[in-house]
């Protein structure tokens, strides 16, 4: 049986599909770290973190924030159902600015339990991802991204 040449991407959240679309290539990521995806990669379930999800058709790529959930990967399908996932056309840059500030102020507090600290660090991490995807401009790239870097 010949591999698969491209892969279908699906990417769901509770409100929406978000995307579906035919990619050469997925980087996702993992709860565990990002990990990439080909045509006939070998099946497998991976809980998500807060990040950047890229996918390449061609040469060009494009960029999601996403945010928690799983993604079942199938030697030619990728279905990710997240709890946030969203391009950077959608992203609310101000929004994003400003709740970076409220996670980075309440991280430098000096009281702080547990809980509160996990809050932070999380709205911290999405407020990051969503204005990295939101530099990277409306539309694939081709190129790198830079990204900005967790302190905690």
């Amino acid at each position: 049986m010949a591999l698969p040449t491209s892969i279908e991407l699906q990417i769901v959240t509770p409100d929406k599909l978000v995307l579906r679309e035919s990619v050469d290539e997925v980087e996702i990521p993992g709860s565990e770290g990002y990990f990439g995806v080909l045509p006939g990669h070998t099946p497998m379930l991976a809980s998500l973190a807060v990040g950047e999800l890229w996918y390449r058709q061609g040469q060009e790529k494009t960029y999601l924030s996403i945010a928690f959930g799983f993604a079942e990967i199938q030697p030619d399908r990728v279905t990710i159902l997240a709890k946030l996932a969203e391009r950077g056309d959608e992203i609310d840059v101000e929004r994003a600015e400003a709740a970076l500030a409220r996670a980075e102020q309440r991280l430098a507090g000096t009281q702080r339990d547990a809980v509160d600290y996990e809050r932070a660090r999380t709205a911290l991490l999405k407020s990051m991802s969503r204005l990295n995807v939101s530099r990277i401009g409306v539309g694939p790239r081709t190129g790198g991204m830079k990204r900005l870097r967790n302190q905690s």
